[in-house]
């Protein structure tokens, strides 16, 4: 049977999740359909149907679909579940939102935080904050599961031409759920989750305006600006930039952490990066354990002088 990936996308454009999904789906079986569900998302089918490789590329257009909430895709990927044998999503959170309802309405298991694939019901995962990867073997007639982006390459976003099929879906219109408003992050730096670099800060910035020495930092680098889980329960930064295990998992080529300790929580969402480079006052720090390159010296020195030599 065939493989059901959901996309990710804001009706426009595909978010680049969706290219590693395709990765990992790729890996399970050969024959795949991507599913693009929302309102007036006719252009981020369009850009579906480039990627190749995929086999089909479903269109779900309906006002009911707007915002893509959870609640009213939820019903559209069951109805569809009877003809596949696996439904992947991004383990970002729209699929950690969509997937365990539908898990929960198949009556079967999800597996979260896919990192690889043995065969088609086999798959390894974290568990325990990323210090130990389990092999689960799922026996459900349909396997449900989230894949890590970070631990697929992501497939080429060009060169395919697989067909769009349009779906008819009267979806629920009624008031289970509703959309209220979205305040949305505008930023001209890179994607945190799937920047080249990432810098992130922690508790040891003191403040929040401390932040603007690695903004200043980042902007020269091109990357993306993180936090620990500690400097965004402070206040310094608002929760989206949070790196962790309850917040985003990232795998850079670079990872700069300014003042970061290293608790387990903050390793478990970078220790994947290919290159980490830490900055702390404290030599005793967790972070110098699974850094590449450590500098104790004081932050608030380090960086302006790191900010000259670039």
């Amino acid at each position: 049977m065939a493989i059901l990936i959901i996309a990710e996308h804001d009706d426009r454009t595909l978010k680049s999740a969706t290219l590693n999904a395709v990765t990992a789906a790729a890996q399970i079986g050969a024959e795949l359909h991507l599913l693009v569900a929302g309102r007036d998302c006719r252009a981020a089918a369009g850009q579906a149907a480039r990627i190749p490789g995929l086999a089909k590329v479903l269109l779900a257009d309906d006002a009911s679909l707007a915002q893509q909430l959870a609640e009213k895709v939820s019903p559209l990927v069951v109805e569809l579940a009877k003809d596949y044998s696996h439904i992947v999503a991004p383990a970002t959170t729209s699929g950690k939102n969509l997937l365990p309802r539908v898990a929960a309405l198949l009556g079967v298991a999800q597996l979260s935080e896919v990192i690889g694939v043995e065969s088609t019901d086999t798959f390894r995962r974290p568990i325990y904050a990323g210090n130990a990867i389990a092999t689960v073997q799922s026996l459900d007639s349909v396997k449900v599961l989230t894949v890590r982006g970070s631990a697929f390459e992501p497939a080429p976003a060009e060169g395919g031409g697989t067909p769009i099929e349009s779906i008819h879906f009267a979806g629920d219109a009624g008031d289970s759920a509703r959309f209220v408003g979205e305040q949305v992050a505008v930023s001209e730096r890179p994607e945190l989750s799937s920047a080249r670099i990432v810098v992130s800060g922690g508790r040891g910035l003191g403040s929040g305006e401390s932040f603007a020495l690695l903004e200043r930092l980042a902007d020269k680098l091109g990357a993306a600006v993180g936090a620990s889980r500690a400097a965004v329960d402070a206040g310094f930064v608002p929760n989206d930039r949070q790196v962790g295990q309850t917040g985003k998992i990232v795998a850079p080529d670079l990872y700069i952490a300014v003042g970061i300790s290293g608790a387990i929580q903050h390793l478990a969402g970078m220790k994947e990066s290919k290159v980490i480079v830490a900055i702390n006052k404290d030599e005793e720090a967790p972070i110098f354990q699974v850094a590449d390159y450590g500098l104790v010296a004081d932050l608030f020195e380090a960086i302006p002088e790191l900010e000259r030599k670039l």
